[in-house]
């Protein structure tokens, strides 16, 4: 398929026949397949500056959590001495699949787009990382054998399965042969990254677009999504739906669009969860398009791409407790907000959520460890997880009410979100 027939806009773009997921996922695309899908990847010699426009025109932004301009992070690695490029592929969270997805059927478009990054860094010395219980790494080796040998030079690392690993400074810790530890503290891995020189920590999924950029441009990249926010992304739906899959789904797609690509709803949701467990819940509102600009002003974003319709038969205070608790474990363990005070919070949780004696004096307890907690870790995970329950108590208020005089509205006990891995489905 080349340029023209790709660049068609599409309202919704399904699993089979988008951009980034071309297949029905049960083997990945071999190299042969992938050339003639997508066509040769043009030679990057010469072209890095242009390229580098092409993607900050693109409006390209990183589809890992925080949404940074790619642009920005490629020119800031580039001109440094001997650059390094990581292809960022662990997906931490257990409620998340979509890199796994992307990589098992597209792993060429994912290599595409790290050659496309090291050109124009300049980098010669390339990792694609991914979580070590993850057959993703025999998906990238058998894909690398496939592949003309050339430069830079693709290394793929497994990385401790834990959720705090897949941060950029954790993933630059880990290959510098310490532990996958987040930190805010400079320098920054664009600053002093793996072997102490400039990384860009890239999402593999901003990648696999990277390479298509490089084939087409700006202005066919800009065909889909909103002039706002353009491009395609990957989500991982799960609960009221038909069938629990990754989507691939232009932004501003509606819930509801994206529940229909997913069998449609099978009972009413109370809630939402968007951007998974550093994200927050939103009262449900079927015709909320997916954007930033949309999902800012309930105090969400897109994060992860994490999309959870909880059923209303489901307790979502129980759903979010459990989660604390996991996120309690998955700790770094290196400053008093995580080591202490999320589990403390998980705590209050659970007793409300299990109503059990003391549930009210947990419920006023919180707000102070909030305030305990907030803006003093060492890293982002302890406000992540905070900004998680918080928006669990705003939209389960009446939930909570229920549960501190030891009653629940929920009419069944299976869990919704998970708190071990997803695997890689589809």
């Amino acid at each position: 398929m080349r340029a023209a027939a790709l660049g068609e806009p599409r309202r919704v773009t399904s699993l089979v026949g988008g951009r980034l997921l071309p297949t029905d996922g049960r083997e990945p695309t071999s190299w042969s397949t992938h050339v003639e899908r997508y066509g040769p990847l043009p030679s990057l010699r010469g072209r890095e500056r242009s390229l580098l426009a092409a993607v900050e025109q693109s409006g390209l932004t990183g589809r890992g959590g925080a949404g940074f301009p790619t642009a920005i992070k490629l020119a800031t690695v580039a001109g440094g001495r001997s650059p390094v490029v990581v292809a960022n592929g662990t997906e931490g969270e257990p409620a998340s699949a979509k890199d796994k997805a992307l990589i098992r059927a597209n792993p060429h478009l994912v290599l595409d787009g790290v050659l496309a990054a090291a050109a124009v860094v300049g980098a010669r010395e390339a990792v694609v990382a991914i979580s070590r219980g993850s057959k993703c790494g025999a998906t990238l080796q058998a894909a690398l054998r496939q592949r003309p040998p050339g430069r830079p030079n693709i290394l793929v690392a497994a990385v401790p399965e834990r959720f705090v690993a897949g941060e950029e400074s954790a993933l630059v810790h880990w290959l510098n042969g310490r532990d996958a530890k987040p930190t805010f503290t400079p320098p920054r891995p664009f600053e002093k990254g793996v072997g102490g020189r400039r990384t860009l920590v890239q999402n593999v999924e901003t990648l696999a677009n990277l390479g298509l950029i490089a084939r087409y441009g700006a202005d066919w990249f800009r065909t889909a999504g909103t002039p706002a926010e353009p491009g395609t992304v990957l989500v991982t739906a799960r609960g009221a739906v038909g069938r629990q899959r990754v989507v691939e789904i232009e932004l501003g797609t509606t819930l509801s669009e994206v529940a229909e690509l997913c069998g449609g709803l099978v009972e009413p949701v109370q809630a939402v969860l968007v951007g998974g467990y550093f994200g927050g819940w939103i009262r449900p509102d079927l015709d909320l398009p997916l954007t930033q600009a949309a999902l800012r002003p309930l105090g969400a974003s897109l994060g992860a791409r994490t999309i959870a319709l909880l059923p209303a038969s489901v307790c979502g205070l129980a759903e979010t407790a459990r989660v604390a608790r996991y996120m309690a474990g998955e700790s770094a363990g290196q400053c008093g907000p995580c080591l202490f005070g999320l589990p403390a919070v998980a705590a209050a949780l659970e007793t409300i959520a299990l109503g059990l004696p003391g549930a009210a004096a947990a419920l006023n307890r919180l707000p102070q460890l909030s305030a305990q907690i907030a803006r003093r870790g060492a890293c982002a995970h302890p406000d992540g997880t905070l900004r998680f329950v918080e928006s669990a108590l705003d939209v389960f208020a009446d939930e909570v009410d229920l549960h501190v005089v030891g009653r629940c509205s929920a009419t069944r006990g299976e869990p919704v979100l998970p708190v071990h891995s997803s695997g890689e489905w589809r």
